[in-house]
């Protein structure tokens, strides 16, 4: 994924191709079927996969920084996107992790190192990564894989450490309220 609705990809013979996209709509969407193809032509899926939507701005993120994400989870059905079973992207409140902090399911954790600031990311992610042969009663059933959207809304890195809350706010960040931070930065919810 490159800025400007740009692609680029290597080929089987390492030749080098950028596709341009008319929206940033069919780049994005284009960047999922990529994904979930890759997920369909894999014998056993025992990673996160991980597809770039849109790259964001500034440092990549790492264990220990704390950020603030909007999300919809869908079960992988079919060869595709099945059901959401989760979501707060239509809700006022983002979701507030700490990565490595074990607060969230191991794909997370895995699947949004690297993400940056106002990136958004696609990822599958395999059942021995999620919720497993429990699953969560009622939502995702035993031994799913899961495809999650993700977009890193805030960032706190953990080599800031200011006196103040220490968040850093772009000029993109949208108009939909968002939480207000706590004294220390974050608290895990």
């Amino acid at each position: 994924v490159q800025p400007n609705n740009y692609s680029t990809f290597y080929d089987d013979q390492r030749q080098n191709w950028s596709i341009m996209f008319e929206s940033e709509k069919a780049a994005v969407d284009f960047s999922k079927q990529v994904c979930i193809a890759k997920c369909n032509s894999c014998p056993a899926l025992d990673s996160v996969l991980c597809q770039d939507l849109l790259l964001g701005e500034g440092q990549g993120l790492e264990g220990g920084d704390s950020l603030e994400v909007s999300y919809t989870g869908w079960l992988f059905q079919n060869n595709g996107l099945g059901q959401v079973f989760d979501s707060n992207v239509n809700k006022d409140k983002l979701l507030r992790l700490k990565l490595g902090s074990g607060k969230v399911i191991k794909g997370w954790e895995e699947g949004m190192l690297g993400m940056k600031k106002g990136g958004r990311r696609f990822l599958i992610i395999p059942p021995a990564w999620a919720y497993g042969a429990q699953g969560v009663a009622g939502r995702v059933p035993p031994d799913s894989t899961l495809v999650f959207e993700v977009e890193v809304r805030r960032v706190k890195l953990a080599k800031e450490c200011s006196g103040s809350d220490g968040l850093s706010v772009s000029s993109r960040d949208s108009p939909a309220p968002s939480p207000v931070p706590s004294s220390d930065g974050f608290s895990s919810d």
